[in-house]
């Protein structure tokens, strides 16, 4: 049966750990693994705007060896000119993965349920489970480990990056505190799941309405744009909104004298964050966004390899 990653918490602790360890060794040897060649190639189905989704996954794919196939979502009417399970169906018998950047969560697992081969989600409007795969390969190259740092997330907290820090997170074994205005923190049972693995990992997950106090002493301090696609029409009201929650310089002095800043991108300066924030000597950005490919690789190979750790530059 094929493996998937439709969520974060798809992946065990230990299952996140060899993923990350591929990754980084990837990033060391990026054309030493080919599970792709052949070319296989993998399907990349983009429904909401993209720039890094889309490189980082093309780049990736043929660095593995593979074929990375454009299927332009608009013209295949996924949903609307065929069901999401026949496109499946067609799709698993040309490709050897399916990438899907959606809006709708139960259409990703549709999607995994009849294709018969593995499905990622590239993004939806619950979860972004490869970004954060980035995001910790990125942590963890700043700061050398993951697991007892504290992260603290603020702005939109009931967004898919809000609900992935806090599952990724706590399954690295990480203290997560996401913080957002009242009617923007996350769903109680991405909490309760949260707060459930971080009982095992020795991590922890909380919602923290006051921003100063979640990112106090972080050592991890992130954020995301306030205007998630499809909120365009809301935007005026949630900068209104959303004011105490900008990762300002004076937010930023309330976490650890060496945090690390993190933000997955489009950022909007002025915002959201600060532009010394985001291109100050504490930001992770652009490390982040190249980590994105590696990380995505590694997914890949493990995937590909049902799950077991393919060796790749001395990692096995």
């Amino acid at each position: 049966m094929a493996r998937h990653f439709l969520r974060d918490d798809d992946l065990t602790p230990a299952e996140q750990a060899r993923v990350l360890d591929l990754a980084a060794a990837m990033k060391r040897a990026p054309y030493d693994a080919k599970p792709l060649a052949g070319p296989q190639s993998v399907a990349m189905i983009f429904d909401k705007p993209t720039l890094r989704t889309q490189t980082s996954f093309g780049a990736g794919i043929a660095e593995l060896g593979g074929n990375p196939m454009l299927v332009e979502g608009r013209l295949a009417g996924i949903g609307i000119r065929e069901s999401v399970e026949d496109v499946a169906r067609v799709l698993g018998r040309q490709v050897s993965v399916v990438v899907w950047r959606t809006f709708h969560q139960s259409d990703l697992e549709l999607m995994a349920a009849h294709a018969g081969v593995p499905v990622v989600n590239a993004l939806t409007d619950d979860f972004h489970p490869c970004q954060l795969i980035a995001d910790l390969l990125t942590v963890r190259e700043q700061r050398g480990r993951l697991a007892g740092l504290s992260v603290a997330f603020v702005g939109d907290a009931a967004c898919n990056m809000g609900n992935s820090w806090l599952l990724a997170g706590a399954t690295a074994g990480m203290h997560v505190r996401v913080s957002g205005p009242e009617g923007f923190l996350p769903h109680q049972d991405v909490l309760d799941r949260a707060s459930e693995i971080g009982a095992a990992t020795g991590g922890s997950a909380c919602a923290e309405p006051d921003p100063v106090k979640a990112v106090a002493g972080a050592d991890v301090v992130v954020t995301d744009t306030w205007i998630s696609m499809g909120k365009e029409s809301e935007e005026r009201a949630r900068e209104l909104v959303f004011a105490d929650w900008s990762l300002t310089p004076e937010l930023l002095a309330h976490a650890a004298p060496d945090a690390v800043v993190l933000h997955c991108l489009p950022a909007y300066r002025g915002k959201e964050i600060a532009a010394e924030v985001l291109d100050g000597p504490q930001s992770a950005v652009w490390d982040e966004a190249e980590n994105r490919r590696h990380a995505q690789k590694a997914v890949l190979a493990f995937l590909l390899a049902g799950g077991e750790q393919p060796a790749v530059g001395g990692v096995t």
